[in-house]
């Protein structure tokens, strides 16, 4: 799916990482870890072109990512740490907007059904401004589940999750590559989850 070769990533002549490789192909997760400003979230960017890579190339689908980016964001759900959700819109204005734009199948159950593992069902007419950082944080991630992609790329997923809230999104993530479905995340926390590619940034 998505290959990373050698990619090198300098700003202001200081070198942020170098000599990375990614191969992440279905059934794998790739942990990428790290203290708070060791470079995950721009290793994430450079995977998903927002930076551009000062060295080294990225691969789609055996075809270089630049020259492959409508295809590329077809199949991919990014979830980065910062929001995406509309803070003048509710739970459920979200949702449906997203769901739109993926062209989601995903039916009205599955969507309450959802919300309702989230414990963010009772939020559904509220806007997401007055919302906690731990409800943002489960409404973001209910994209994974409305786009029905193949490969998900998260920045600091874990962020403002509690231990119930984790436990589900590990089980989450082992049901996706379950069904062919690759996972590329960065974090300072290290889940409990078995066999992990582990990519250390320090």
């Amino acid at each position: 799916m998505l290959l990373a070769n050698k990619i090198t990533y300098k700003r202001l002549n200081k070198t942020i990482f170098e000599n990375i490789d990614i191969a992440a192909t279905p059934g794998k997760i790739i942990f990428i870890k790290g203290n708070n400003g060791s470079g995950k979230t721009t290793l994430i960017k450079n995977l998903v072109n927002i930076l551009e890579p000062s060295g080294g190339d990225i691969y789609w689908l055996g075809k270089k990512l630049k020259n492959n980016l409508f295809n590329f964001y077809k199949s991919t759900t990014l979830i980065l740490d910062k929001p995406t959700s509309s803070m003048d819109m509710t739970i459920i204005e979200n949702i449906i907007f997203w769901k739109r734009i993926s062209s989601s199948k995903i039916n009205e159950e599955s969507i309450n059904r959802l919300l309702d593992v989230l414990k963010i069902d009772k939020y559904i007419n509220t806007k997401t401004m007055y919302l906690s950082q731990g409800e943002i944080k489960k409404l973001e991630l209910t994209r994974l589940i409305l786009e029905q992609k193949k490969l998900w790329i998260l920045d600091e997923p874990y962020n403002s999750l509690d231990s119930n809230s984790i436990e589900l999104i590990n089980d989450t993530f082992i049901d996706h590559v379950s069904n062919e479905g690759a996972i590329i995340f960065s974090s300072h926390y290290e889940p409990n989850l078995k066999n992990l590619e582990i990519l250390s940034l320090f």
